[in-house]
């Protein structure tokens, strides 16, 4: 269920709509192609949890393969993924309850700040209320796509009218074709669908606290193949047949534009609960991952001691807290520009999430090369193409954050900040690099009894 909420959340339920408007159906092509390399990035993510299971994930394994530094930039990276996209998560859920009038005069920064409380608090009680949570958020999100695509299907065969548009292939053809606006749109969006992929790697933090990994992961993983064929490219194709690119609007679910549209009382209401629970789900995901990997490098000394604290259900509720801090920023964001709160994010967003799967290549293309020399040993499972698929997946990562320069104003802004990150983080080594050391000399210590 994790590995679903993972795969289906705010990048489909509200990104697709503007990036439809703005590249046309040729966006199944590109959420087709970025799902490759995020399936590439989870199945070697799997196999680094099958070496040896960890709720630390890939700070863990970034720390076995690269040392305290590499481990270091993965966790901070990874913190900086999530705190980002729960910004995104809260102005979505804002955005989505302005869609009714009961909540059109309440500001956008208010909504976006219940939203954040009700989730953190959710969090902080129990890991067994999260996974709770989790599994009937994803079966309200599966459920409600699954009936969406009937319900489309059922419209494309009987050929009914949605907003003056007979649906069909000719919606495609007779308004512009697949590029109705250029290639050049077209290539702007892929940061905005690798956000769209960015909680795929959830399932391996997840796996460290499952019975059984060894069973589980693989399954998990392999299902997201087709979930992202079938909820991702095909979404978008349908939606490209029920109405044109040009009717969806960014800041709406192009869901709820269609459902809206059909005249049928009260379904685009219904569709556009079930793409608030999606937004909400995804700020529950991300709370969860980041409380676990902030305890990892607590543990470490790379994160502040209280991250590592556990309350009495043992949840790290220092880490939840940092987190829901930082994202507490987004509610000052949405007051300041509600407009532009939800792009800007994305984008920062989408560079965090450029490292982490650049790390986990980088920690896999690493232990497939112990495994080479008989210092490890490879399970059944496991990434295949080794060491090609590692080298095309990172092309395509630094591709993609290339792409960003294009995309003026908030994608090159976000770029030129990238510096300032990277100096955020040489700051911060230097800062914590003498407790890193004791706390590793005092874990030695412990192991070998002195």
């Amino acid at each position: 269920m994790i590995a679903i909420g993972g795969a289906i959340g705010t990048g489909l339920f509200l990104g697709a709509g503007g990036r439809l408007n703005q590249a046309g159906p040729a966006l199944a092509i590109v959420y087709a192609v970025c799902g490759v390399f995020a399936f590439l990035v989870v199945r070697a993510l799997g196999e680094l949890v099958l070496h040896r299971p960890s709720s630390g994930a890939f700070v863990s394994y970034a720390r076995e393969f690269m040392g305290e530094k590499g481990a270091f930039v993965a966790g901070w990276m990874y913190f900086m993924n999530w705190a980002t996209t729960g910004i995104a998560d809260i102005t979505a859920i804002a955005l989505y309850a302005h869609y009714w009038s009961f909540f059109t005069d309440i500001p956008q920064w208010v909504l976006a700040l219940i939203a954040l409380t009700v989730v953190l608090v959710l969090n902080l009680v129990s890991v067994k209320l999260f996974g709770e949570m989790e599994f009937w958020f994803a079966i309200i999100k599966v459920g409600a796509l699954v009936i969406f695509m009937a319900i489309g299907i059922f419209l494309l065969v009987t050929q009914h009218p949605i907003d003056g548009h007979t649906p069909g292939p000719n919606l495609i053809t007779d308004h512009g074709g697949i590029l109705p606006n250029g290639l050049v749109p077209l290539v702007l969006v892929v940061q905005g669908v690798v956000f769209a992929y960015a909680a795929l790697e959830l399932v391996g933090v997840a796996a460290g606290e499952t019975a059984e990994p060894a069973k589980v992961v693989p399954k998990a993983i392999n299902s997201i193949m087709w979930r992202i064929a079938v909820f991702y490219v095909g979404s978008v194709v349908l939606l490209s047949m029920l109405l044109p690119s040009d009717s969806y609007q960014k800041g709406q679910s192009p869901f709820v534009t269609v459902l809206a549209n059909l005249g049928i009382p009260a379904a685009g209401d219904v569709m556009n609960l079930v793409v608030l629970t999606a937004a909400m789900s995804s700020l529950n995901s991300g709370l969860y991952a980041t409380g676990r990997i902030l305890r990892s490098m607590s543990a470490a000394g790379s994160a502040p001691k209280f991250t590592g604290k556990m309350n009495k259900s043992q949840v790290p509720y220092g880490g939840i807290l940092l987190t829901g801090a930082f994202c507490a920023l987004g509610v000052g964001l949405n007051y300041l520009v509600p407009g532009e709160a939800f792009e800007i994010v994305l984008n920062f967003a989408a560079i965090a999430t450029l490292s982490t799967w650049g790390m986990i290549m980088i920690c896999h293309w690493l232990y497939v090369r112990k495994t080479r020399t008989g210092a490890l040993t490879r399970p059944a499972y496991r990434l295949p193409g080794t060491p090609f698929t590692h080298i095309a997946t990172l092309i395509f990562l630094v591709t993609v954050f290339v792409l960003m320069w294009f995309d003026a104003p908030v994608g090159r802004t976000t770029l030129l900040a990238s510096p300032l990150i990277a100096v955020a983080l040489v700051i911060g080594w230097f800062c914590v690099r003498k407790r890193v050391q004791t706390t590793k000399d005092d874990a030695e210590a412990k192991i070998t009894g002195q």
